[in-house]
């Protein structure tokens, strides 16, 4: 066994909390043969993004230049973003500013949805991150968390206990909120697990904590478990509820509340186990046992002592917060999604307007009156991860673009003809990969409001219920796991520094494959189950 110099707790701390903001891969601690692959890597996109965009606006392509345009510009960008050529934030910006120079868009209208209530909800989770970051509440619900019985006994337990609360969480909570909120707790427990593998001497003295297999498998189960949780009921996420709503115009029959969460209950709980046997069989956790840790835990949450006024301000915040988010699907599981009532709070209680409320909270709670000090200070928001609030704008945009230029539905239409897709089980299979492959370049809202309204008639025009073809794309909208941009809670754990992109694309496509498998296969049966689409 070697000996060396432990690093002392600040040290690992001072490493995770730098992760928190948005770091590229070539800020972090690599070996010398990554740190050959990453420069290749990062040469070969500096050229080829441009050489593909070139290439592709040059083809005589029977579609309209304002297409042809942004196809173009978003393989490019999409080049940039897996290469890493340029900080991924940066690749975004570049190619919002080359669609409007080469004339897609006006300049405005290309711009507008930057100002969406997710990009606010972004900022005012990450300023909450930011306050539990600070003042010890992370390491506080860490701690927490790895005294439940079982759950810190060994690194699966951990990840799996993670995973649960995550999906629940987000069943009824914003999936980026739950994500943002939950964060920094992660961030506590990887740095326990780090600490336990320098005191066992199982990793290098100079090793980053970012770096480890148990930080990536944790990080995705955060993120992948909100978009599987999100899909437990109508409310849980954007796409559900547009494809609902888009459904019941279609078909004239109306999923409510109970009978959408009976049907996603089964898959989503199949799904939640595929993901953990996934994400710990491709990114084996360094340290199966955690020895010791009952003892370990107890000492440590002794030391902290009681919540300080600081916490007890910020658990305030949070819990206020939280609670505007989740009163709306309260007074839709009431009332029900078509009442007045609902419709009243849920317009006035917007996701981002309820986050930079409680975000303003923290600077206006108190901790010294007498010297007129609060929670937070504005240098302690200047500090949260814009870098991936720009990363999610820039995809909203490109989303946005796909949509009106009709780009997408020219895409999905084309395709479903060269398939010559004409019976229920290959359109499903059409919609659930198209989906896909749509969510993986644009927002999961975007992927839904894009692909159900092409599945819909496709499906019409072959004589086929277009309702479970067109529920089927709902669901696969959420599935978009390989990039840091397919989803916000990807771009958030991305931004960790925990998750190499290269990790993320081999987990997201072997999650991507699984979750297509099971919503074919199950969403069907679940639906006659309940007793839908008849």
């Amino acid at each position: 066994m070697t000996t060396h110099n432990p690093v002392s707790t600040t040290d690992v701390d001072k490493a995770l909390l730098g992760g928190a903001t948005y770091r590229s891969l070539g800020e972090q601690r690599l070996t010398p043969a990554e740190e050959r692959f990453e420069k290749w890597r990062r040469t070969v996109g500096l050229f080829l993004a441009p050489a593909i965009a070139i290439v592709f606006l040059l083809l005589p392509l029977d579609i309209p230049p304002q297409q042809q345009t942004l196809a173009g510009v978003l393989l490019g960008v999409i080049v940039l973003w897996v290469t890493e050529a340029v900080p991924i934030p940066i690749g975004g910006l570049l190619g919002v500013a080359v669609v409007v120079f080469l004339g897609v868009a006006p300049v405005d209208d290309v711009l507008a949805p930057f100002g969406s209530s997710t990009v606010f909800t972004f900022i005012g989770a990450f300023i909450l991150a930011q306050a539990m970051l600070k003042h010890g509440v992370a390491r506080r619900f860490a701690f927490r968390i790895l005294a439940l019985p079982r759950a810190g006994s060994s690194t699966t337990g951990v990840i799996l206990a993670f995973g649960a609360i995550t999906c629940l969480l987000s069943a009824f909570v914003s999936n980026t909120a739950t994500v943002a909120m939950l964060l920094p707790t992660a961030l506590g427990i990887l740095g326990v697990i780090a600490k336990l593998l320098q005191k066992q001497d199982k990793v290098e003295p100079d090793f980053d904590p970012l770096r480890l297999k148990v930080g990536a498998a944790l990080m995705l189960m955060l993120a992948y478990g909100a978009s599987v949780g999100g899909l437990l009921t109508p409310v849980g996420s954007p796409p559900n509820l547009i494809g609902r709503g888009l459904i019941e115009e279609a078909t004239g029959e109306r999923i409510s509340f109970a009978q959408w969460t009976l049907m996603a209950a089964p898959i989503c709980l199949v799904m939640f186990l595929v993901l953990a046997a996934v994400l710990i069989r491709l990114n084996k956790p360094e340290l199966k046992r955690i020895e010791g840790v009952g003892d370990y835990v107890a000492r440590e949450r002794a030391e902290m002592g009681k919540l300080s006024r600081a916490e007890k301000n910020t658990l305030i915040a949070f819990g206020v917060t939280v609670s505007l988010w989740i009163l709306p699907g309260i007074v839709a599981l009431v009332f029900g999604n078509e009442s007045d009532i609902y419709g009243t709070i849920s317009d006035r209680l917007d996701e981002g307007t309820v986050a930079v409320f409680g975000a303003a909270l923290l600077f206006l709670l108190p901790t010294d009156w007498d010297n007129r000090e609060f929670t937070l200070r504005w240098k302690d928001a200047a500090a949260i991860d814009w870098g991936t609030i720009v990363l999610f704008g820039t995809g909203i945009i490109f989303g946005s673009l796909l949509a009106d230029t009709g780009l997408a539905e020219t895409i999905g239409t084309s395709v479903a003809e060269a398939l010559g897709v004409n019976s229920v089980v290959a359109i499903t299979i059409f919609a659930v990969l198209l989906a896909i492959v749509v969510s993986e370049t644009t927002s999961n809202t975007a992927s839904a409001a894009v692909v159900v309204p092409i599945v819909i008639p496709v499906a019409v025009a072959a004589g086929v219920n277009p309702f479970v073809p067109a529920l089927a794309a709902t669901f696969a909208a959420s599935f978009g796991f390989m990039l840091p941009v397919s989803t916000p809670q990807n771009a958030i754990v991305y931004g960790s520094g925990a998750v190499p992109v290269t990790t993320m694309i081999r987990s997201g496509v072997a999650f991507d494959i699984a979750g297509a498998i099971l919503i074919i296969v199950f969403l069907p049966l679940m639906i006659s189950v309940v007793g839908l689409g008849a």
